[in-house]
């Protein structure tokens, strides 16, 4: 964990969930700046530790390794598969973490190896939530399928670090894990977080910035996870129905919302729109930012 006093401000800087993750505290106290930073480095690993689907011993290795078996899960984990079915429901099928299991065919490494459609095929009877047995406590799926939270783990691992903040101080900060911020409210000098949105495809490069002054922001793109072949760009969100990136999808899509896991269903779901992303944002009555 790395401290670094920035005016009236420290930012506590880590790595967790294979992202940068950066908790930014208007305090001039190294001491509180430390306390809140161990708060939020932990239980970004502790979720990562209990709900990374690449890490064993763990609820989902449970579940994933269950072969066909029921699975009795605790409260937290409950509560994530009720999300997740409210999700699928939501979304008409549109956002399922049964389709993590399409991993097993597409490596988004940015190279150019688009896998064989008879590969996605055999694939795609593995996915499906309809499929899945869910009443609380005991959940279970078919033989070969899997569940992965990762379309919702970072933004949930957000919303619970600020909600321990909130019940350990009364100070201004900023949650940034790997591009999913939350902000408690306004530092006091100054009205608002600024927030640079990024050219996508263009990394490093600032387009926009979004001033912040409570709620959270999320983004879904393809800067960093794609592959490209004969000058056609395939991002890393799969259609669950059938097994491939949405063609026309935007570069990328910043949405506006009070929580992280709110404002992120609500990208990864534009996403998922392809060519009318922009149509579906703006029924949602929304605060959004589309660059194509």
């Amino acid at each position: 964990m790395q401290l670094t006093q920035q005016g009236d401000c420290y930012a506590i800087r880590f790595r967790a969930m294979a992202s940068p993750c950066e908790l930014l505290v208007e305090t001039e106290s190294y001491n509180v700046a430390c306390r809140l930073g161990k708060i939020a480095r932990n239980e970004a690993q502790r979720i990562e530790k209990a709900f990374s689907r690449y890490r064993e011993g763990n609820i989902v290795h449970a579940i994933n390794q269950s072969e066909g078996k029921s699975v009795t899960v605790d409260s937290e984990t409950a509560g994530l598969l009720d999300f997740a079915a409210q999700c699928f429901s939501m979304s008409d099928g549109l956002f399922d973490i049964t389709s993590g299991v399409l991993g097993r065919a597409w490596h988004f490494d940015r190279s150019d190896k688009i896998p064989a459609e008879e590969e996605i095929k055999k694939l795609l009877p593995l996915v499906g939530w309809n499929k899945v047995r869910w009443h609380a406590p005991e959940f279970s799926m078919p033989q070969g399928m899997q569940i992965d939270f990762g379309g919702i783990g970072k933004e949930y691992a957000v919303d619970r670090v600020v909600n321990l903040l909130q019940s350990a101080c009364d100070i201004p900060f900023l949650v940034n894990f790997g591009g999913d911020l939350h902000a408690n409210k306004a530092p006091g000098n100054s009205r608002s977080w600024s927030v640079g949105v990024e050219a996508m495809r263009e990394s490093g490069n600032a387009i926009q910035t979004i001033e912040l002054q409570l709620g959270a922001l999320t983004t879904s793109g393809d800067a960093n996870r794609f592959l490209e072949k004969d000058g056609v760009r395939y991002g890393h969100i799969l259609h669950p129905k059938t097994g491939w990136p949405v063609a026309h999808s935007p570069a990328s899509i910043t949405v506006a919302g009070n929580t992280c896991t709110e404002a992120g269903i609500l990208s990864t779901l534009a996403m998922l729109h392809g060519n009318d992303a922009e149509q579906f944002l703006a029924s949602q009555n929304i605060r959004y930012w589309c660059q194509r």
